[in-house]
């Protein structure tokens, strides 16, 4: 299993740690729902869909290198320092299919932890109001790091339907949150 257990906040926490929790919540019942696999499982779609759990893990990744560039400004790691992720909007989810299950995991775990030290320094420097280091909007503005967290939150929010039913589909794991161990 990818997982990780997780402490509930406490029943006074405030905005950053109430954010970062249901943002850590949901890694956490993403990574139970793609965690276990083997290459076959991973790369199994759903017809007439063609997306896979492979594919959600590496797309994943490479979201959580934009919001690390985001609340760092330093360069990214994998899988977005790749050329194709510059120029082929479709390659993480194409390359995805070639990748082992163990390179799938440690490229989505590390991707993790680097986006979690970059939020952990960023919010340590000026909280959540502060602007994005890297992204603007068309008109200049850059959002501030509230709205990223939210972003990715969001992110994993429909990404986690996904994989909760290609999951069922693959071997009936079926639940909201991961069973505590």
């Amino acid at each position: 299993m990818i997982g990780m257990m997780l402490n509930e906040p406490p029943p006074d926490a405030g905005e950053a740690e109430m954010q970062l929790f249901a943002l850590e919540r949901s890694r956490a019942q993403f990574a139970w729902k793609a965690g276990g696999l083997d290459e076959a499982g991973l790369r199994r779609a759903q017809p007439p869909s063609t997306l896979t759990l492979a594919g959600l893990l590496k797309h994943l990744a490479l979201v959580e290198e934009l919001y690390t560039i985001d609340f760092t400004g330093r360069a990214p790691g994998p899988p977005l320092d790749a050329p194709e992720a510059a120029t082929d909007l479709d390659w993480v989810w194409r390359s995805a299919a070639g990748d082992s299950a163990e390179y799938l995991y440690e490229l989505w775990r590390g991707a993790v932890e680097r986006s979690r030290a970059a939020m952990a320094e960023a919010l340590a420097d000026g909280g959540l109001d502060q602007p994005a280091k890297y992204r603007a909007f068309d008109d200049g503005r850059r959002p501030n790091l509230r709205r990223l967290v939210m972003d990715l939150h969001d992110e994993y929010a429909r990404h986690v339907g996904h994989a909760d039913l290609l999951r069922e589909a693959i071997d009936g794991l079926v639940g909201e949150d991961p069973p505590l161990s």
